[in-house]
């Protein structure tokens, strides 16, 4: 069949495969079993359009779902998690220790060789602006580098960016003043907007819905990693106190090096997408497109639909993932970058000590995702999990703004409440993975996924500029920020659950009145590139 010949789904059948290993091998009478119709039919929706699917996923997708064991299964994720997810969370651990770089650079001389500090020693507001230019370039591109990311080879594209990145991280080693950071973190900017949408359209293609939540928290978590191994790391790198080059410039130019390095092993290592990947026999691509048929989230569709546009732009799920990311980032990105100027400044410790307590920080932000993840796993309770993880974050900001800080055991009191107020970190990587798994057509998704990462820009440029250098090193202003966006984010979720709700019971409604689309057990529709609420029979998760 030519690329251009549009199937008869009366007529597919799966390609013939070599059976060599008859325990691994799908078993091609269940194939058949899946496909068989009945000709007469006379119900719409009996059949797959396939005018609407794309011809790569059409190639190697059968007429309705077909039935994977187990087993075999796991076998596939097995093969998939060793060429995607490992490369996600490397690609991840790189990025945020690179982002990294700056709080734990700025314990190490960056601000006074660069002109940063006021004449009695403060950091001066121009430090917050460094965090800030990266978030208000990606204000900028994120919807043209959704729109490119929905219609390059992804893997390429990533591997590419990640490159640029790198050598973008090491030209920090050369800047000598504030003009010379804010540009290159500028373009830093530019190259690391690619990697959240990319990772999240990269779950979506080749993860199961009960799989993502998992996946996405597991690159996720890297931010956690990188405050265990960076903070020992940089500690290291404090070390050096001689030769040609600072020890915060050997710290950027050693990372940029590395990341630029691993860019080019993503290139030859990731494959683009189930169809195209070389790694994987004929069999086990099609069994890689057919795992995915019940996400109903569609695959891959490169035509641009301006109905999925006004789709993803009235649709509430759109801005309840934007509040989520904008109310969780603005606090994030300002206790990130200044998240060693706390612990130094507010609470006594020595720079050798910050370093090494902010490693503590990373363990508690690992076994906080990980810990909700295990929670929506048994319970299958994603918004209420989100609201859990965000009352600490209420009561550690509070404990902060309120109580003494003369001892030195009130000292490690108020370090402890410093890693609770980051609980709210559960709710962030779960509102991602709630966006992989309950928007479907390729076109809203790229408009729902760029808003999405517009807002989570937005509340990490604004997030450090609430830190205002003339409250340090107490910052009431900022934590006072932070409690606001926790109240408008449990708004957002108790909202957010109820519509959700609402919607999945209208569809139950369609289906116990007949509608045979909003009970279509064959799933013939799921690569048709449908949106979630042109399709009757998908069903939200909350």
């Amino acid at each position: 069949m030519s690329p251009a010949e549009v199937p008869d789904p009366d007529r597919v059948q799966p390609t013939a495969f070599s059976h060599e290993d008859e325990a691994k091998r799908y078993s091609m009478a269940e194939v058949e079993r899946a496909q068989s119709a009945p000709d007469d039919a006379e119900e719409k929706g009996e059949h797959a359009d396939y005018g609407k699917v794309d011809q790569e996923v059409a190639k190697y997708s059968s007429a309705a779902q077909i039935e994977i064991s187990p087993e075999e299964s796991t076998r596939l994720r097995k093969l998939i998690d060793r060429r995607v997810l490992v490369v996600m969370i490397i690609t991840y651990f790189l990025q945020a220790i690179d982002k990294g770089t700056l709080s734990f650079s700025s314990i190490m001389g960056l601000p006074k060789d660069t002109g940063m500090l006021t004449p009695d020693g403060k950091i001066s507001q121009d430090f917050s602006w460094l965090t800030t230019c990266i978030y208000i370039t990606i204000l900028v591109v994120e919807y043209p580098q959704n729109y490119i990311i929905a219609r390059v080879p992804v893997a390429k594209y990533l591997g590419f960016c990640i490159i640029a990145w790198g050598a973008t991280l090491a030209c920090h080693a050369a800047c000598k003043n504030f003009v010379g950071l804010v540009v290159v973190r500028t373009i830093l900017g530019l190259f690391e907007s690619s990697c959240q949408p990319a990772f999240v359209i990269l779950s979506a293609m080749w993860y199961k819905r009960e799989e993502q939540a998992s996946r996405v928290t597991y690159w996720y978590m890297m931010n956690g990693a990188q405050q265990i191994v960076g903070g020992l790391l940089a500690y290291c790198f404090t070390l050096i106190t001689d030769g040609p080059l600072k020890s915060w410039q050997w710290l950027f130019l050693a990372y940029g090096v590395i990341s630029a390095i691993f860019g080019v092993f993503v290139l030859w290592w990731m494959p683009d997408s189930p169809m195209r990947a070389k790694c994987f026999s004929e069999e086990d691509k099609h069994l890689m497109v057919e795992r995915v048929r019940g996400n109903q989230t569609g695959l891959q569709n490169r035509v641009f639909k301006k109905e999925q546009v006004w789709d993803a732009v009235t649709d509430p799920q759109t801005w309840c993932y934007a509040a989520i990311q904008f109310t969780t980032t603005l606090p994030t990105s300002g206790l990130g970058a200044f998240a060693n100027l706390i612990i130094s400044g507010n609470l006594g410790f020595s720079n050798l000590q910050t370093q090494l307590l902010s490693m503590v920080l990373g363990f508690y932000i690992v076994i906080v995702l990980l810990g909700s993840v295990w929670l929506v796993k048994k319970f299958n309770q994603n918004i209420f999990t989100m609201l859990g993880f965000i009352v600490p974050s209420f009561v550690g900001t509070i404990l902060l703004m309120t109580l003494p800080n003369k001892t030195f055991s009130q000292h490690v009191g108020l370090l402890i409440c410093y890693y609770i107020t980051l609980s709210f970190w559960a709710a962030q990587t779960l509102g991602l993975s709630m966006m992989s798994r309950n928007v479907g057509g390729q076109t809203k998704k790229s408009i729902v996924v760029a808003t999405n990462f517009i807002f989570w820009a937005a509340g990490n440029a604004i997030g450090p500029q609430v830190f205002l250098s003339r409250e340090a090193p107490k910052y009431f202003t900022a934590f006072a920020t932070h409690l606001g966006c926790y109240v408008l984010l449990v708004i957002v979720l108790v909202f957010f659950r109820f519509y959700l709700v609402r919607q999945n019971k209208k569809k139950d409604d369609l289906a116990a009145s007949g509608v045979s689309e909003a009970q279509d057990g064959r799933l013939a529709h799921a690569f048709e590139d449908l949106t979630d609420r042109e399709n009757p029979n998908f069903r939200y998760v909350y």
